[in-house]
């Protein structure tokens, strides 16, 4: 078990030294120990010879193909956070592989990224909490299992994907487009993500107030504020 996040090693990867030096320094200051390098190539060589907990990288780098061919030979194969443009989360981010945990747009603002670090590192942690919690809605991460209070909820993959992901961000709106990475690892349709919500809505909100909140134009979030359901 780990004592502090200093013992959290992570690898940035990003092309631009002002920006690799400015990422590496924000990360750094948050207490983890960080590693910096420019290209795909020097992050693959980096990665078979040491231990690594999560992998950050700007997908402008010259070789992001070079580290999505040859992280899956890696033995740890730690997760990875992706930084990208818009129009790169439809067409770069996906070549990474299924080995992309999470990604953020640019511009990328710092409070952002390291609540998305924090996130992906609680996953690493070894006494992790197992169970999710928003008022009476539980979901036992182990045993693949939810609950909305004494009643089961029958689930399909996909829709408990979904409710993990909107567990872990309790009251933050969230759009289909990251919705989507979540649940199928690549992008899809926002009427996909609509059909999937309204599925697990009456799952979640048959026997209970509504959790499933809809925020036109922005995405959905788990909460119990009296937003405008689609």
């Amino acid at each position: 078990m780990r004592a502090s996040d200093s013992e959290f090693r992570l690898l940035v990867v990003v092309p631009d030294a002002d920006r690799r030096g400015s990422l590496a320094a924000t990360l750094s200051l948050a207490g983890y120990t960080v590693t910096a390098v420019a290209t795909g190539t020097a992050a693959v060589r980096l990665l078979r010879g040491r231990e690594v907990d999560l992998v950050v990288v700007d997908t402008d780098i010259p070789d992001v193909q070079e580290l999505a061919r040859v992280r899956p030979a890696i033995a740890a194969r730690p997760p990875v956070l992706c930084i990208a443009s818009c129009d790169q989360v439809h067409t770069i981010v996906p070549e990474i592989g299924a080995g992309v945990e999470d990604y953020v747009t640019k511009p990328c603002r710092p409070a952002e990224l390291l609540a998305r670090v924090r996130v992906l590192l609680r996953d690493r942690t070894p006494a992790r909490v197992q169970v999710l919690r928003y008022g009476d809605l539980r979901l036992d991460e182990a045993a693949c299992r939810a609950w909305r209070g004494d009643r089961q909820l029958r689930v399909t993959p996909a829709e408990y994907r979904l409710l993990r992901h909107l567990l872990r961000h309790p009251g933050q709106v969230l759009s289909k487009e990251q919705l989507a990475w979540h649940v199928w690892t690549e992008p899809r349709g926002g009427n996909a993500i609509e059909r999937l919500v309204s599925r697990l809505r009456l799952k979640v909100d048959e026997a209970g107030p509504p959790l499933i909140q809809t925020r036109r134009g922005f995405g959905y979030c788990l909460g119990e504020s009296a937003a405008v359901r689609a």
